[in-house]
């Protein structure tokens, strides 16, 4: 698959860069974009939910009421489930949610979901932007340029760049990460994805 190169204002360069069919044309493994989505949203997960169960509240077991002929159940005391303030059944309890997946399994994903993004022509490939400083409304316009001003974006670097990066900060709909970060929730959760000439041949090299 060949895209045009585009500049920061949207035009076409003249070039072109072909994208590998072994990590942009692939045929898509739905189950293993959902493995790697679910790990990834698993792993973010705090696990401290706590409640208190009977052992834990701090009530009387003095015997509220006598045994029999109230018309009532049995009960001895306030720390059982069935009374007011009394502890939780089986309540949840601090855990670790994560899980780890095969690094193949995580390659297929991640090829996946960019072979989709191909398939439905949601990739882009634009020129290294250039920032002397950071400065939201230069990065506003670079996005308005390409036509994704309003869409969810993602901008892959090939390298870190500082300036780019705290641009985008300000701007909710838009995420700037590098070529080693990409991941496939994070490709799935854009509608547009932005590549870098020189991220393209990164990305190849750590998925192919």
């Amino acid at each position: 698959m060949e895209l045009k190169v585009l500049n920061v204002e949207g035009k076409e360069t003249g070039r072109t860069v072909s994208l590998s069919d072994a990590v942009f044309g692939i045929d898509p493994s739905e189950h293993a974009i959902y493995l790697d989505v679910k790990q990834y949203l698993a792993n973010g997960r705090q696990g401290t939910h706590k409640s208190k169960e009977r052992a834990e509240v701090s009530r009387t077991t003095k015997k509220h009421h006598r045994q029999k002929g109230t018309g009532g159940a049995r009960a001895g005391s306030m720390k059982s489930p069935l009374q007011k303030g009394g502890g939780t059944v089986f309540g949840p309890r601090p855990r670790d949610y994560s899980f780890k997946l095969n690094k193949k399994l995580k390659q297929l994903a991640r090829r996946s979901a960019l072979s989709l993004k191909a398939k439905s022509e949601s990739i882009m490939v634009i020129e290294n932007p250039v920032m002397e400083a950071p400065k939201t409304s230069e990065y506003s316009k670079m996005l308005t340029s390409l036509g994704i001003i309003d869409k969810k974006s993602l901008i892959v670097l090939d390298d870190s760049n500082i300036n780019v990066y705290l641009s985008s900060r300000n701007l909710k709909g838009s995420k700037v990460i590098k070529a080693s970060e990409l991941n496939t929730y994070t490709i799935m959760n854009v509608k547009s994805v932005v590549l870098t000439e020189a991220s393209v041949e990164k990305i190849e090299q750590l998925l192919s």
